[in-house]
Order: structure tokens, then C-alpha cells, then sequence
């Protein structure tokens, strides 16, 4: 075992002697639809009921961050019925094309209060969350200062008031970003300028438009501020900091929590994921008059920066945990919220009733699947229809996929596929090939069952009815996201489509790990830490590929694997002279030979080692250059796998989770190593 840092120890060595409740997850009985009395542990022991949170309104980011007991032991935990079809694909899915990507100019994205389609309203539950609620409120972007700096419009001089300079600028600043070249941006823009600008205004096209000045001034700005000195970047951080102390935490029921997105997003050019219809519109400023505030009916409410002006509302509601919301100024069907941050204990518990109801399902993942196989072979079209498109979300681990408005990305999921994403290719083959979340490409051929496959036949060609489909109808026509959502709930309390892309994940991850474990039995002590790093890389990026978590290859990329390189050959030559002196002192005659002998053998075995590390990390850098191991590491795999996982093959957890993950899944480590899915 590697032991080049404090950082190498493992956990399990540094952790406490486990209590004796620590044990192995005794194996549970099939779920009911009933609420237990009392709740696991991330243990998998079971603790008095705490407090259920609330269902909280769906996150826009990867179902965060952006972004749940019992035995781990069954029977088919090795079977082909728990290995996803996509891991015995014909073919992968090729580079995020249709990833958002962004230049070195674009400014910094602060994270800023999360959106969401759900209607701001009280718990359905009516449950009780808090007592007491006391916070700060939101911080606000501080107010555009004018520059004065002029662009240009057919060659001359333009004056601009500062509100039409706020939004020339948010333009000039995306002058070498792909953006420019992208029609939908360029005419939302104008049509928001021409808003700005008003009747009458010089500036009537666009493509007269010279914002060059404005550019060049942005980028001195940004050449000022890498040169100031070290003391001044330390005086502003910590003005900054002093700034948003108040907002980073509140005090539920007297116990202080953090805060995870307190900041308003400042005003900008709206980008979008992927190939967004709204890019490029102008995300306006919000103000106190604009947001609602959740609050104690004791406490003082919070101030804001704004005289004159009042809260749209201020609510005093104990049923939910968001602290604040208003309506996003690009899609008013959407809503922003301000939630207690990812290590909060509301967020702790939301996340262990998650990947509990995923292990839940997996107790009862057989009798599913028997239900849905046997519903292809119905006289009733719907029934066989929701029956594929299970045997897809299932074994894919697709998305549900929901109906879009016109102004929305047009991408699909499951429910929501098109007959003209599916192609029959022969011998129970089918490609998919379509837009998913994010506008990211999902590309995969697989082999179906033959009833999957012959029903497949049917729905591409004739509806229900009868009626002969076109290119753009509906696969399944009979049922949409919802309904299915229901049928689920209608299986097991509180399973959706969701929880079954949870437990794929979780899965396949653990057994991955598994049988990696098989295979090293006896030999994982004599592989170094970063080596087992790469293997586990490895199994997450499975994980990844099947939840087509996929990016385009990083800009940077191809400089870094040549810095690799180069100092890969800085590192063998060094290696060279070391064995050149080594033979040099094993010929000479000096008093001191063996000690000059020993000492080089000792630089030659650490510069190899060395070596040898420095090419598994560019491996492992080739290797998933295409691929994003963090979103399903935050979202989909249960936390307690990986914790296990480290504590049983001496892996330091920081290897695996970085600062925010440890926090953010600071209940998972205490977990028995004997721990599985």
C-alpha cells in the first residue's frame, strides 16, 4: 500500500473503533405501502422516526447538483437480471456534440438559488418541519456601474444610457464565445436590445453593430485584476466574505444550518443547457418586490438593500423548508428557491430516504419485472406500451422524459420518444438515437427481448387506433411521464422513474466493485492507493455511460496529456542517469561503494514508482476524457458503496470524494464496510 502523505491513510484506520451496532445490514422484508415506525441508519440500523422531509419541488440541475433497510445479499445480485442491458451494448455512446461548452472570456457563474417547475405551495403533507426559522434572507448583485465606454454602430460612436450599456455589455463580453455563431442567441438578443433601446433609437440592425470597444475594455479589466497584489486579493476576499457571513447560515429550531444558494443571479445574457430556444434573451434583475420570503413569525425580517421597497410576501409556512422563491425572469412557469445547503440535515435525510427507497426496490425488483413482462403479451395497448417503455427504464436507465412547450429544448426521454428515435435494425436489435437531457446525444444499439422487439414493430408503424404513425408522432401515444409515475406509486409507496435510474446506478456500482474485489482476493494489498483510484474510475464511469453522462472533450485536454508527456520524458531521463551512475558506482572502488549502491538502487525504485504513477493518471485521463464521473457520484450512486468500498480495500475516502462530497455525505461515513447495495 502506497503511504506518500497523511492524506493516503485510509479512513477505516483513522475512524474510532466502530460502536457494536455496526453491523452487517440485517436483510429486510419486502416494502409495503405503509410508513415504517422507524427509519435506517446509514449503518442500516434502524433509529427513532425522525422527521420525513418534505417533498421538495424538482431541481432543475442532474436531480441533485447539483447533485435512499435492508440486507445487501440477494440472489440475483449477480444475474444478467440486474446487469443493465446498455453494459452488454453492441455500441457506446459517442462525444457529448451537443454539450454546452464556453470560453475562457464568458465571467464566472456564481451558484445562485435553484429552479424548478413546481408551483411554490405548502407540503402536501401538511407535516410540521420547523418550529422556529430564522435567516438572513438573499444577498443581491450589487448595481451596474457604467463604464462609458462607447460601441459602435456602422463605424460610429454611440451613446447609451446605462441601462442599454448593461445589456451591450453583456453581449461584448461573449464576443469570442460560440455563441456568436449560433442564429437562436443572436436573434433573442435583438430582440431583447431592441426592447432596451426603444423607439426611435440609431441602432436599428444588429449586424452594424460593433461592440469591439466594449470587449477590449472587458479584457484590460480582467488583465487589471490578475495583476493586483496578493495582500489586495486577500483584502477583497475577505470584505467579500464578511459580506455574505449572515447569509450562509440559518437557525432552524435554534440549531444553525447552512444556506446552499443565497445569492440572486446578477442580470445576463440567459445561455441554457444545450441548444436552448431561449438562449441569448436578457435575464432580468430581481428584486425584494419579486421574491417571497419563509420565515418564523418571531423573527425579524430580512433587510435588503432596496429603500422604498417591500417583500412580495413574507409567509410564515411550517410545512415546507425553502426559505425563499420567485419566478425565473426567463421561464415564468419556473421558480427559484432558496433551500438549506447539501450538508444540512433536512438535505441529509432527503438523501438517505433516497437511496433507501432504491434498496427497497431492489427487494422487490423481480415480482416488477415479472409485471411488466407479462403486460407485453396484453390485449390492452397502453398496458403493453407502459410495459416497453419499463423494460427501457429499467434496463437503460433511461429518463421518464415529459411533454415540452414550444419555447422549451426539445430533447426526449422514455415517455417521450419519437417514432423516428427508434430504428429496427433486425435480429431483436434496436438503435436509439436521440436528443436527451442537456441536449447530449444518446446513442445505443442493443438487443431487445423478441416480444420488446415485436411490439416495437407495432408502435412504430400504427397507433392505437389504427391509424398509421409519421415522423413526429409519438411512440407511445397512450400515456405520458405522469401517468406512469402513478402506475409506479401504485407498485411500491413513493417509486418513480427516478428511483429506478437511483438503483441502476447504485447497482452497478456495487456490483462492479464486487467482482473487482473477486478478482484482486489476495493481491489488492500490493496495489498502490492511485491504482485503486483508477479501478474504482473505472466502475464509475460504467455507472456514467449507462446514465449517459457524457461531456465533450475538455479544451484543455490535449495541452495537458502533452505536459504529461513531457514530463513523463523529463522523468525517464532522469531514471537513465540514475541507472548510469548506479553501474558507474558499482565498478568503482571507494570506501563507501555499497552506501553509494544502495542509495541509488533506493532513487531508481522511487523514481519508478514515481513513473509509473504519472502514467496510470494519464491512462485514466485518456480513458475518460469523454465522460463525467461526478454527476452520478452526487446524484445516483448510494454514498455508502463507495465509503464501504475504501474501508474495505484501505482506500482514503478523499481519494474518492472531494471536500464538498465528504460534507455532503457526512452520514454515509460511518457505514460497516461489510456494507453492499
Amino acid at each position: 500500500m502506497s503511504s506518500d502523505s497523511d492524506d493516503d491513510v485510509p479512513l477505516v484506520k483513522r475512524a474510532a473503533a466502530a460502536p457494536a451496532s455496526a453491523k452487517a445490514t440485517p436483510k429486510s422484508t419486502k416494502p409495503t405501502p405503509k410508513p415504517a415506525a422507524a427509519k435506517p441508519a446509514a449503518n442500516g440500523r434502524s433509529t427513532p422516526a425522525r422527521k420525513k422531509p418534505e417533498p421538495e419541488p424538482e431541481e432543475d440541475d442532474e436531480d441533485d447538483e447539483s447533485e435512499e433497510s435492508s440486507s445487501s445479499e440477494s440472489e440475483s445480485d449477480d444475474s444478467d437480471s440486474d446487469k443493465p442491458l446498455a453494459a452488454r451494448r453492441k455500441s457506446k455512446s459517442p462525444g457529448a456534440s451537443g454539450a454546452k461548452r464556453k470560453r475562457a472570456t464568458t465571467p464566472k457563474k456564481e451558484s445562485s438559488a435553484k429552479r424548478s417547475k413546481k408551483e411554490p405551495g405548502s407540503s402536501k403533507s401538511g407535516q410540521v418541519m420547523w418550529k422556529k426559522l430564522k435567516h438572513a434572507g438573499v444577498l443581491f448583485p450589487p448595481e451596474y456601474e457604467p463604464h462609458g465606454v462607447k460601441m459602435l454602430y456602422d463605424g460610429k460612436p454611440v451613446e447609451l444610457t446605462p441601462d442599454q450599456e448593461e445589456v451591450a455589455t453583456m453581449f461584448a463580453v461573449m464576443k469570442e464565445t460560440d455563441y456568436m455563431n449560433k442564429k437562436v442567441f443572436l436573434d433573442n438578443f435583438w430582440e431583447g436590445f431592441k426592447e432596451v433601446l426603444g423607439k426611435g433609437h440609431v441602432i436599428k440592425d444588429l449586424k452594424k453593430c460593433d461592440f469591439t470597444p466594449i470587449y477590449d475594455w472587458h479584457m484590460a479589466q480582467r488583465e487589471a485584476k490578475k495583476g493586483i497584489s496578493k495582500e489586495e486579493k486577500d483584502r477583497i476576499k475577505k470584505e467579500k466574505d464578511e459580506k455574505e457571513a449572515k447569509y450562509k447560515v440559518a437557525y432552524v429550531d435554534g440549531r444553525a444550518e447552512p444556506v446552499g444558494n443565497f445569492r440572486v443571479e446578477p442580470p445576463g445574457l440567459f445561455r441554457g443547457r444545450g441548444e436552448h430556444p431561449k438562449m441569448g434573451k436578457i435575464k432580468k434583475r430581481v428584486y425584494p418586490r419579486d421574491i417571497t420570503i419563509n420565515i418564523g413569525e418571531h423573527e425579524p425580517i430580512p433587510e435588503h438593500p432596496y429603500p422604498g421597497q417591500t417583500w412580495k410576501e413574507v409567509k410564515h409556512d411550517h410545512t415546507v423548508t425553502w426559505l425563499a422563491y420567485w419566478k425565473d425572469t426567463i421561464s415564468t412557469k419556473d421558480y427559484k428557491y432558496v433551500f438549506l445547503g447539501a450538508t444540512s440535515t433536512f438535505k441529509a435525510d432527503s438523501d438517505l430516504a433516497k437511496y433507501e427507497k432504491a434498496r427497497k426496490l431492489k427487494d422487490i425488483i423481480v415480482d416488477v419485472r415479472k409485471n411488466y413482462e407479462r403486460d407485453w403479451d396484453s390485449s390492452d395497448q397502453k398496458k403493453r406500451q407502459m410495459g416497453v417503455a419499463m423494460y427501457f427504464i429499467d434496463k437503460l436507465a433511461l429518463r421518464a422524459g415529459h411533454e415540452k412547450d414550444e419555447d422549451e429544448a426539445d430533447t426526449v426521454g422514455c415517455c417521450t420518444l419519437k417514432v423516428e428515435n427508434i430504428e429496427i435494425m433486425g435480429d431483436n436489435k434496436v438503435k436509439f438515437d436521440f436528443l436527451g437531457k442537456d441536449s447530449i446525444r444518446y446513442e445505443n444499439i442493443v438487443e431487445v427481448d423478441p416480444r420488446v422487439y415485436k411490439n416495437l414493430e407495432k408502435f412504430k408503424r400504427i397507433d392505437h387506433t389504427g391509424k398509421r404513425k409519421q415522423q413526429g408522432d409519438q411512440l407511445f401515444e397512450t400515456f405520458d411521464a405522469q401517468d406512469l409515475n402513478k402506475e409506479l406509486k401504485n407498485i411500491m409507496d413513493g417509486l418513480s422513474v427516478k428511483v429506478f435510474r437511483t438503483y441502476n446506478a447504485s447497482i452497478v456500482l456495487d456490483r462492479l466493485l464486487s467482482e473487482w474485489e473477486a478478482t484482486k482476493k489476495g493481491h489488492s494489498t500490493s496495489q498502490t492507493v492511485d491504482q485503486k483510484k483508477v479501478d474504482y474510475d473505472i466502475a464509475n464511469k460504467e455507472v456514467a455511460i449507462l446514465c449517459n453522462h457524457q461531456r465533450s472533450v475538455p479544451k484543455t485536454h490535449t495541452n495537458q496529456m502533452e505536459k504529461i508527456q513531457e514530463k513523463l520524458a523529463g522523468m525517464n531521463k532522469e531514471l537513465t542517469e540514475l541507472e548510469d551512475e548506479l553501474r558507474a558506482a558499482q565498478k568503482g572502488k571507494a570506501d563507501n561503494k555499497k552506501a553509494n549502491v544502495d542509495s541509488l538502487h533506493s532513487k531508481i525504485e522511487k523514481k519508478k514508482q514515481a513513473i509509473a504513477k504519472v502514467e496510470l493518471q494519464a491512462r485514466s485521463k485518456e480513458d475518460l476524457k469523454t465522460v463525467a464521473l461526478g454527476t452520478s457520484k452526487i446524484n445516483y450512486m448510494d454514498p455508502r458503496i463507495t465509503v464501504a468500498w475504501c474501508k474495505r480495500n484501505e482506500v482514503p475516502i478523499e481519494k474518492i470524494f472531494n471536500k464538498s462530497l465528504l460534507a455532503k455525505f457526512n452520514w454515509a461515513m460511518d457505514v460497516d464496510p461489510t456494507f453492499h447495495f
